[in-house]
């Protein structure tokens, strides 16, 4: 047996593997999403997809779905019932008085245009996906605009089915 030597993650694999371990607390099937945030080696807060406080979860009472209707004449579909992971860890932090001012967030893909709009108010400056949202160029160029960095892990595009 030969002896391996242990390979300590980096700060960015460690915190996004955290985010993994907390979506396991998602209760929406169509996206189990957990998110991180940190500041110099610090986890500061997490957040997991979830209906706000007292009511349903998709879980236990089925998807909420609402249809938009786009510009383009495209239509899709999106459960209302839960918060994003971001929106929740974002909401944690100001439950706890917790500044994000120049911090790092990790999340499952491209954050949605309005968890994109929270992250550049709040001061985060780091964006790191494990992968890309098929909906998220909006988000990404918001960023860029606002010289909020985002990085992904790998390059797979996530896709919601349009039920």
């Amino acid at each position: 047996m030969e002896n391996q030597q242990h390979q300590r993650p980096t700060w960015d694999e460690y915190f996004m593997e955290i985010a993994d371990t907390v979506a396991k607390r998602a209760t929406c099937d169509r996206g189990r999403s957990g998110c991180v945030i940190a500041r110099d080696r610090q986890l500061l807060v997490t957040g997991y997809v979830g209906s706000p406080i007292g009511l349903p979860h998709c879980d236990d009472a089925g998807h909420q779905m609402k249809r938009t209707v786009h510009e383009d004449g495209s239509v899709t579909n999106h459960c209302v019932r839960t918060v994003h992971a971001e929106q929740n860890a974002i909401c944690q932090a100001a439950k706890l008085g917790i500044s994000l001012e120049g911090s790092t967030l990790y999340c499952r893909m491209t954050p949605c245009r309005t968890c994109a709009m929270m992250i550049i108010n709040c001061g985060i400056k780091r964006v790191v996906c494990q992968k890309k949202y098929h909906a998220g160029e909006e988000s990404e160029e918001m960023f860029k605009t606002a010289k909020i960095q985002i990085e992904f892990v790998e390059n797979e595009i996530m896709q919601y089915s349009n039920q």
